[in-house]
């Protein structure tokens, strides 16, 4: 069995002292008067990041309709469990949300034995918001054409190549062991604690390549600082048309797409849940955060709270298997 290093339980046990700093709120407001103070949006993760870039976008355009300013608060840590486990014991008042990412919601409690929270039961599914692939990217230096050329390439050479990841559990790490799985080649996994620093390394030649959300890359990939060799979705990205899938250049049936969504704690009021999905719901029908999102590389996909509850329920039951299989583990 694989094992991954991941926080020691003191550090985490710091980190979840810091992050519970923004659970602590005044008593909940009653529904018909939500909201009437400013709302905290947590992202499990540091700036400069998808899940930072999305969050801020919907965070920006759900503050103007509800008429107070939601504030993003980046709270990274083990793959973004740290967040999540510390936010679960939020007042369930509606001023403490958290932005919903696959590798945390649908990833993080397989990985992590010790994950402190169960995806079906700790969270309120407020909705979905949208979906984004990650791309295979490489420094410009690494002469690699294709997904199925670097196959060839780790293959001549076990264990020498490295893949850069956002962190032990994200979606981009388990991108990476589904290459790996599929193809039969070895690579090295080293984690960051987010896309920021993994992008710092990989523009800087310290990596050589990387699973990464293609909204906080492809502008790199357009100005030539990265080169992109395919995306992870089952069909090309219409941001980079060009671009052809891992599916099409290495490995049939390949597919990796990120979710995103939003939470609120169990046992939030139902009209407070349902006056943010419509707020969320009109976000995401405004025409220019479509257009920003789409930027960025993410589709929208608008949902019932239902309908987000069952999302998460299908995207742990795949990736809880693909942890399984691939025998990974996180300490």
């Amino acid at each position: 069995m694989r094992k991954i290093s991941a926080l020691g339980t003191a550090a985490v046990s710091t980190v979840l002292v810091a992050a519970f700093a923004w659970a602590i709120v005044p008593a909940a407001a009653q529904p018909q008067d939500y909201p009437n103070r400013s709302i905290t949006l947590v992202v499990p993760f540091p700036p400069g990041g998808s899940t930072s870039i999305v969050g801020r976008l919907v965070a920006d355009k759900m503050s103007e309709i509800l008429g107070q300013q939601i504030v993003v608060d980046n709270r990274g840590g083990a793959g973004g469990t740290v967040a999540a486990r510390a936010f679960t014991r939020a007042v369930p008042d509606g001023y403490t949300l958290l932005f919903g990412y696959s590798g945390t919601i649908a990833i993080g409690p397989s990985l992590y034995p010790a994950a402190g929270f169960d995806p079906r039961k700790d969270f309120a599914p407020i909705g979905m918001i949208g979906s984004a692939p990650a791309v295979l990217v490489v420094h410009p230096s690494f002469d690699v054409p294709s997904a199925g050329a670097l196959i060839t390439l780790a293959k001549e050479k076990p264990g020498q190549l490295a893949y850069g990841s956002a962190g032990v559990g994200t979606v981009t790490h388990i991108a990476g062991e589904l290459f790996v799985a599929m193809s039969g080649a070895k690579l090295t996994h080293i984690p960051y604690r987010g896309s920021g620093p993994v992008l710092n390394d990989l523009v800087g030649g310290h990596i050589k390549m990387s699973f990464t959300p293609i909204p906080a890359v492809h502008a790199m990939v357009d100005n030539g600082t990265l080169k992109a060799l395919a995306v992870t979705s089952a069909q090309r990205s219409s941001l980079m048309p060009s671009v052809p899938t891992v599916s099409e250049t290495g490995l049939p049936g390949y597919e990796v797409v990120l979710r995103y969504g939003l939470l609120a704690p169990a046992g939030t009021p139902r009209p407070i849940v349902d006056a943010l999905n419509k707020a969320l719901r009109e976000a995401l029908a405004s025409d220019d955060l479509q257009k920003r999102l789409a930027k960025e590389g993410a589709e929208v996909l608008p949902s019932t709270p239902e309908e987000y509850a069952a999302d998460i329920d299908r995207e742990e039951t795949k990736w809880s298997k693909v942890i399984k299989d691939a025998g990974i583990k996180a300490e």
